[in-house]
């Protein structure tokens, strides 16, 4: 009987020793500036939550977070560098939805969002919304839409962030769905696609809501529908694709934060605190409701597991629309 409680007293001071510099390394966290892996080019929806985090997070944690946008590959460059690197607590990743899809559309990837990543939060879930260039494509509703394009096939071109994006799939679930055929044009991201757009260079985008917030409110560009079960926030005049009549359709363009494997549990543990208790202060709630989304409130294993949820339904997606890369 000793001997166990001998043996359960060598334990509880083994568990305390392996736990005491980690718990360290949490109070110390951060000393220096912390980078946020952007896989996207400024101006997209990505930098739309991105950027106002990082600055919120700046003021709680009392060091700088530097936003570090690598674009190229649908997202996929990005999510490599910083796959690889230093799992220190100081370098944290802005995954996308793109993310999700990645896997059914580039079979190479050098890594794995689910092995090499650990889930932090997601930050924010805005519908895509299906916009148009008002001089190039004169309709003002997605009947109007569906019923020139079936009129006219392969006339029009939509504008995607890239191979692999949800924009592409987006505008190939789109396809599959009303029976219509669009050329797809991939770019480097949302902030170069909607600048085309903008310009009359391409005809449609699906894109991520936060991305194309700014636009529809100036009259730049037409929102036809959003694809979600309910109006977006701060948008109560646009449609929802089903009350257009196109019902099944729904995509959203959620974004959230990442943290490379290895990365200490308690940092990680004290990043989900600090970022829930941002994205709802006051400002941010504003933000987000002006970019289309409501403030989610998932974190860790669960955004784990939406995340490994949505990998399957996107590839079942990409399977059933035969999408590829252009």
């Amino acid at each position: 009987m000793k001997y166990l409680t001998l043996m359960t007293w060598f334990k509880k001071v083994l568990l305390i020793a392996c736990l005491t510099p980690m718990v360290a390394i949490a109070q110390d966290w951060p000393n220096k500036p912390i980078t946020f892996i952007v896989p996207f080019p400024a101006g997209g929806g990505t930098d739309a939550f991105a950027r106002p985090l990082a600055a919120q997070l700046t003021k709680q944690l009392g060091k700088q977070i530097v936003i570090d946008n690598r674009g190229g590959a649908g997202g996929t460059l990005g999510a490599s560098i910083a796959a690889k690197a230093a799992p220190d607590g100081y370098t944290f990743f802005m995954g996308a939805a793109h993310h999700a899809i990645a896997p059914a559309m580039y079979p190479a990837l050098d890594y794995d969002i689910e092995k090499s990543f650990v889930p932090v939060a997601m930050v924010a879930n805005p519908p895509q919304v299906i916009v148009v260039n008002p001089k190039n494509v004169q309709v003002r509703s997605l009947k109007e839409f569906i019923d020139l394009l079936k009129k006219n096939p392969g006339k029009f071109n939509y504008a995607s962030a890239g191979n692999g994006s949800s924009h592409h799939l987006a505008g190939e679930q789109f396809k599959m769905l009303t029976k219509t055929f669009i050329t797809h044009i991939p770019y480097r991201g949302a902030g170069p696609a909607m600048q085309d757009l903008i310009a009359g260079q391409v005809d449609v985008e699906f894109d991520g809501l936060g991305s194309s917030a700014a636009q529809i409110k100036n009259g730049s560009i037409v929102a036809l529908a959003v694809a979600s079960q309910k109006r977006a926030p701060g948008f109560p005049s646009i449609p929802t694709a089903a009350e257009a009549g196109l019902v099944g359709y729904e995509v959203s363009t959620w974004y959230g934060l990442f943290a490379p494997k290895g990365t200490p549990q308690p940092i990680i543990d004290k990043m989900i605190v600090e970022v829930q208790k941002a994205i709802n202060t006051p400002d941010l709630k504003t933000i987000w409701t002006n970019n289309g989304s409501d403030t989610p409130n998932m974190s860790g294993d669960a955004f784990g597991k939406f995340v490994a949820a949505d990998i399957k339904r996107w590839a079942a997606v990409a399977k059933a629309s035969g999408a590829k890369l252009d």
